[in-house]
């Protein structure tokens, strides 16, 4: 966390020397320094993991490293033999206005097997297993909570065994691992198909979303902010209640080409169809026209000293993202969405989820 101190405080005594009013300056950098805190996790391949976290709002920078063994200063092949007691981990720098360490460990269940005690999904030691790491005795609290809500959810049919142990040291990896799926687009993609890790994530969580029974999305009644942290990841949340953002090129659907419908993630309510889904260049899912115009409210947004046209579901109303008039033939629009508003059905599971009435939408 000193690296990110440091960071702030010398771009605000940068800005300090032109401005010249140092005493608000530094008062502004020592609130917001404040507010930034730490926690670690280990979860597999630390690749994943700082991926994932570096989406979520709020959270500053996420640093892969090594954790919970004695070797000083471990080196990525001693990690890797197993004999050195560490795990690969991540520390994740977050401000805690934000995003919280509660949200954070929602979070991290939502990225793992935290029943797997002998590594993660492909990649199998040891030094892959599963923890939290905790800095202070209130995020043991907080963990020990998390944990035991996990597995009282009956979620897992098989025990929940993460670790929660105290923080000694962390070793930062290597320079060529950090950001490794910005740096190597290509081997990460490559070895995250492969890994396994999507695919039991998906099967695992589909049923945990705040997606309603099948069929029952026209009678859906919006549950209380509360209930709704508890069944959408803090992605989702911040994404459809308070008008976040995701980022580009690293969510879910933006190259998304499989035949199915895009329903919101809140209540369920069909949105969008594949067949109007097209390659707008710009990483967000987006479509020429709505599946279902009476299930999208537009609304003017004027935030970022601008004018846009908001798109909003009808029934849940979740933040969707923007419609534009940029878009191609027939209709010249483009609805960009984001991808943490919206729940993907495949066309062969749509009579089934209660969404059969659909298909016809996905003929030619």
């Amino acid at each position: 966390m000193r690296f990110i101190y440091l960071l702030l405080l010398g771009v605000i005594l940068g800005c300090q020397n032109q401005a010249g009013s140092s005493q608000e300056v530094q008062k502004n950098m020592q609130t917001k320094a404040q507010t930034i805190q730490t926690a670690t996790f280990a979860g597999g391949c630390f690749w994943c993991l700082e991926a994932d976290f570096e989406k979520i709002p709020g959270v500053v920078d996420a640093v892969s490293g090594y954790t919970g063994g004695t070797l000083e200063n471990p080196t990525y092949e001693q990690v890797c033999s197993g004999m050195t007691g560490h795990v690969e981990a991540v520390q994740v720098h977050y401000d805690s206005t934000q995003v919280t360490f509660a949200e954070l460990l929602d979070f991290f269940w939502k990225h793992i097997d935290p029943t797997d005690a002998g590594g993660q999904f492909v990649d199998r030691g040891s030094q892959y297993r599963s923890a939290i790491f905790y800095h202070d005795e209130e995020q043991r609290r907080l963990a020990e909570k998390s944990r035991e809500e996990l597995r009282q959810s009956g979620i897992f049919a098989a025990p929940v065994v993460t670790e929660i142990r105290k923080l000694e040291r962390f070793y930062v990896a290597e320079d060529y691992h950090q950001d490794y799926y910005k740096k190597s687009k290509a081997r990460y993609s490559s070895y995250r198909l492969g890994s396994g890790r999507d695919r039991f994530l998906k099967g695992t969580w589909q049923d945990a979303k705040a997606v309603p029974a099948a069929g029952s999305w026209q009678s859906f009644k919006k549950p209380a902010a509360e209930e709704l942290r508890k069944r959408l990841t803090p992605l989702q949340y911040e994404v459809t209640q308070n008008n976040a953002t995701e980022p580009p090129f690293h969510n879910e659907y933006w190259n998304n080409k499989k035949e199915g419908i895009y329903v919101d993630v809140v209540s369920g309510e069909p949105l969008f169809s594949s067949r109007d889904k097209f390659d707008s260049g710009t990483g967000w899912p987006s479509f020429t026209k709505p599946l279902v115009p009476g299930n999208i409210v537009e609304k003017t947004d004027r935030t970022f000293f601008m004018e846009r046209v908001e798109v909003r579901s009808k029934k849940a109303n979740s933040h969707l993202g923007h419609v534009f008039k940029d878009g191609p033939k027939p209709t010249g629009l483009r609805y960009c969405i984001n991808s943490a508003a919206l729940r993907f059905i495949p066309k062969e599971e749509m009579e089934k989820a209660g969404y059969g009435e659909y298909l016809k939408d996905l003929r030619p």
